[in-house]
């Protein structure tokens, strides 16, 4: 999933918003149980939930997995410096990023470094291969410098919707 920055924002009205806000809590709510809740008839609700996601407002319907129950005990963010930045080095880099399975979040960023990936990894030796191998082999990959995550204090896909 590709989001773009920078565009304009969709004016919602009180139904949208009710069925935005259902919808983050449980995305599996079925569309009569929904309707029910914020006051629509349900025809009528499942035409804005459509509209909703035909906007690319509801981009995906995902479900969230605790990692460390499979087994992936590091959460590492790796910032990656690319030597050379253009455009031709940048597309090619995420390119690779994106057949990469431990990397769950890549984003391109401004100050220090170039990009900002969300990593999860077995154990450290699995994390520390994983930075030799796969990114410092892409091409104009010149540092990696990480973080490891210690404790998750918060973590949601709910976006306020005030």
């Amino acid at each position: 999933m590709k989001v773009s920055y920078g565009e304009k924002a969709k004016s919602l009205d009180k139904y949208d918003k009710k069925i935005l806000e259902y919808l983050q809590e449980d995305g599996s709510i079925s569309n009569l149980e929904l309707s029910k809740r914020i006051g629509l008839a349900p025809s009528s609700c499942l035409l804005r939930t459509k509209a909703l996601e035909d906007d690319g407002i509801i981009a995906k319907r995902s479900i969230i997995i605790d990692e460390k129950k499979l087994g992936y005990d590091i959460v590492a963010f790796a910032r990656v410096e690319i030597t050379k930045l253009t455009r031709e080095v940048s597309d090619n880099f995420i390119k690779v990023i994106r057949d990469i399975p431990q990397v769950v979040e890549c984003y391109t960023i401004t100050g220090d470094g170039s990009f900002l990936l969300k990593v999860v990894a077995r154990d450290l030796r699995e994390y520390r291969d994983f930075v030799i191998d796969k990114i410092m082999s892409i091409d104009h990959v010149s540092n990696v410098v990480s973080s490891l995550v210690a404790q998750q204090d918060k973590t949601t896909t709910v976006i306020p919707l005030n």
